[in-house]
């Protein structure tokens, strides 16, 4: 009886061993389904790369920049156009 035991014993343990390495491979292989879908769903969504941002975000702040800057030298032109305009003789 100790025998049969034994390799009874031992076939449920090889059993349990080649059920884990199975549910290994399977937790792995949708591991990388998953993956290959969620990269797929990415791209099919057009979603900018972080580069692309970057580059757009300094096009921004610079034109941001220069908007301030044009803005600046308006009211400097509307300031001395105002000037030449209050200075000029009304006819009466």
């Amino acid at each position: 009886m100790a025998q049969s035991s034994n390799r009874l014993f031992d076939e449920i343990a090889r059993l349990a061993t080649d059920a884990a390495g199975a549910a290994q491979g399977v937790r792995r292989e949708v591991e990388t389904v998953v993956k290959s879908q969620a990269e797929r769903l990415i791209r099919d969504m057009d979603v900018a790369t972080r580069e692309e941002v970057e580059v757009l975000r300094e096009m921004v702040l610079a034109a941001r920049e220069e908007n301030e800057r044009l803005s600046a030298r308006l009211k400097v032109l509307e300031d001395r156009h105002s000037a030449t305009e209050d200075a000029k003789p009304t006819s009466a």
